[in-house]
């Protein structure tokens, strides 16, 4: 009998851990470095949505704002490995460790602590300005810009963010030299021109269209290698002849050393969760249609890409934090 009650013991055990093991038994959270209204934060909440729908537990979204994205990114870098602190990082996450070392600082974080899951959107920034702004194009602006030389003012998501590099690529291929005002994402970046405190941004189509349509923000120009499907009256520098060429992409990673097994759990809820109807509707209504790429092919996109950002912050250089 006693070797009965040890056996069912061990059998109950045995369940236990089994029980322990099943991911996800809770909820998790998907830190997004950035405030709300960007496209980190746009693309975040009906990604979270979906996700919850396939794993059948609550993916809370966790607004981490801070130093273009530093914060929120370093957080995940260095999260528990278990699947329950998850990331829907920019195409900023490449660039900032990059910067820390122009700069001779120790990165907050680097890359090989990021494990990536799928890629979500990838979408050419617009230029947009206030409707003030006596420029209604790209040889307006440049014109404008070159008469005020640093006089006119932008808006970012941050030092090396997301929204900063594209207007430092923007500047250096024209000579041009304007005020950068800084702020924790692309929400506050746009509310910045939208009250006239600064006279232009840049933007992911999510996180601009509304504004654009309602004719509160006037787009000048696109980064991308052909107009945007949303825009096609915004020409861009390819096609003006300027290569000038930068992407905003949206994308969702783990802390490096999670269980492959949470791995496979979160791309599979992933692929499932890109295909649900109302997140893909939900992502046409804000003109950033679905780009998804699962680990493997979103590993070599992302490598690609974190190689050329790196080189262009070579190329414009240190670029201090105006006070």
């Amino acid at each position: 009998m006693r070797n009965g009650f040890a056996g069912l013991a061990l059998a109950l055990t045995a369940l236990a851990a089994h029980a322990q093991e099943v991911y996800p038994s809770r909820p998790i959270t998907m830190i997004v470095p950035f405030p709300p209204g960007g496209v980190a934060d746009i693309t975040g909440r009906p990604t979270a949505a979906a996700l919850e729908k396939v794993l059948k537990q609550p993916v809370t979204i966790n607004n981490r704002p801070g130093a273009g994205g530093k914060v929120g990114n370093a957080a995940v870098a260095n999260a528990k490995p278990d699947g329950y602190t998850i990331m829907m990082a920019l195409s900023s996450v490449s660039v900032l460790p990059e910067a820390d070392k122009l700069f001779e600082q120790k990165p907050a974080y680097t890359l090989d602590q990021l494990a990536p899951i799928a890629l979500i959107t990838a979408d050419p920034v617009i230029l947009v300005v206030h409707p003030s702004l006596p420029a209604k194009n790209l040889a307006e602006l440049v014109a404008l810009a070159k008469a005020k030389q640093g006089q006119l003012s932008f808006s970012t998501s941050g030092v090396y963010g997301a929204l900063h590099l594209p207007v430092e690529m923007f500047l250096h291929a024209f000579k041009l030299k304007m005020r950068a005002v800084h702020s924790t994402g692309g929400g506050p970046a746009i509310t910045m021109v939208l009250g006239g405190h600064v006279e232009m941004t840049v933007g992911g189509p999510a996180s601009i269209s509304s504004q654009v349509n309602a004719g509160k923000l006037r787009p000048i120009v696109g980064w991308g290698a052909k107009r945007h499907e949303a825009f096609p009256h915004v020409p861009t520098f390819k096609e003006l002849g300027h290569d000038v060429e930068y992407y905003i992409w949206a994308g969702i990673f783990a802390p490096k050393a999670t269980p492959e097994a949470v791995i496979k759990t979160l791309r599979e809820a992933t692929k499932k969760a890109v295909e649900d109807a109302d997140f893909r509707a939900t992502m046409a209504r804000v003109n950033s249609p679905v780009q998804y790429l699962d680990a493997p092919e979103f590993a070599k996109y992302w490598a690609a890409d974190a190689k050329r950002l790196a080189e262009v912050v070579k190329v414009i250089g240190k670029v201090e934090e105006q006070k």
